[in-house]
């Protein structure tokens, strides 16, 4: 049963293997009865949409996503070696290219290439890229004879796993470049509320810097929190409600290491539960039944006083 009276969207970020934490977050949101109107996704967050999609927003679909990260667990899709990857781009030798691989991976878990955005049923989809080349996002899924399939290997092109993608005088590449967590998408699409689910971690605003490794994440971080403020500001400006969720692992997780899928499923839904279930609350009137418990045991906290049972 939906307990959203609006066009309710929601939106899933970038993050590479910490995308684990989006499965268990799903779960959550299902379990509170919420079911969007819209699914918006960068990169692993568009894999994540992609399947949701196709599959129904229900819990048999949790649970083929939920094995579908298990076997992410023991396939090695995006190669650790990222450092001996960068420096071959920078200096322009042949490095291996994960696509193929990704795009297999995608295909043998349902995604097939003659898929398009008008086959879905249900719910609408869309997914968001970086035009290089004119240095704007692109969403996937207004156009609904395009490949469902193409917009997921474009909003994950991410190098140096990943080459861009080349579309007619367009150059796409993963879509954290230009919108990690596409709320702009999503108000653009009509949605009237936007559960948003961040991917980003602290863990890059405290790091030791030492090494191109971590000053190549604080970058990244700070990138990405601007069109964070960016994306939230507009969402104020144009009266959009939105509940967001940042699913920060207990500890720091690499894009590519999809060896913690286990935990971070379970982290997602323990750090999503409580906070969708406090903004459901509060978007309910204040006579509603359960405001008014809430309310009476907080006074009951403060006197001191036992609250009353229901």
């Amino acid at each position: 049963m939906n307990r959203m009276k609006k066009k309710c969207a929601v939106v899933l970020s970038g993050g590479g293997a910490r995308g684990a934490l989006h499965v268990g977050a799903l779960r959550a949101l299902l379990e509170a009865g919420v079911v969007p109107d819209i699914l918006v996704g960068t990169s692993i967050g568009a894999c994540n949409s992609a399947f949701i999609a196709l599959n129904g927003i229900n819990q048999q679909c949790l649970e083929k996503l939920t094995e579908v990260w298990r076997n992410a667990a023991v396939t090695e899709i995006l190669p650790s070696n990222y450092l001996w990857l960068s420096v071959r781009m920078l200096f322009n030798r042949r490095v291996p290219d994960a696509s193929n691989r990704m795009r297999d991976f995608m295909i043998s878990n349902g995604l097939l290439p003659d898929l398009r955005f008008g086959d879905l049923d249900g719910v609408r989809l869309l997914l968001v890229a970086a035009d290089l080349n004119h240095g704007v996002p692109i969403v996937f899924g207004d156009d609904p004879n395009e490949s469902i399939l193409q917009g997921v290997l474009a909003s994950t092109a991410l190098p140096p796993w990943v080459t861009p993608l080349a579309r007619g005088d367009q150059l796409l590449m993963d879509g954290g470049v230009i919108s990690n967590l596409p709320i702009q998408a999503a108000i653009d699409a009509g949605a009237e509320e936007i559960i948003a689910l961040d991917l980003s971690e602290s863990h890059a605003e405290t790091e030791n810097m030492q090494g191109f490794g971590p000053f190549f994440a604080r970058v990244i971080h700070t990138v990405q929190k601007r069109q964070l403020a960016l994306e939230l500001d507009l969402a104020a400006a144009r009266h959009v409600p939105i509940c967001y969720i940042r699913l920060n692992p207990a500890n720091s997780i690499p894009l590519w290491d999809f060896s913690h899928t286990e935990e971070l499923m379970a982290q997602g839904y323990a750090i999503t539960a409580p906070a969708i279930a406090g903004w459901l609350d509060e978007r309910q009137p204040a006579w509603h039944p359960r405001r008014l418990a809430k309310r009476a045991q907080a006074w009951a906290q403060k006197l001191r006083l036992p609250a009353q049972a229901g």
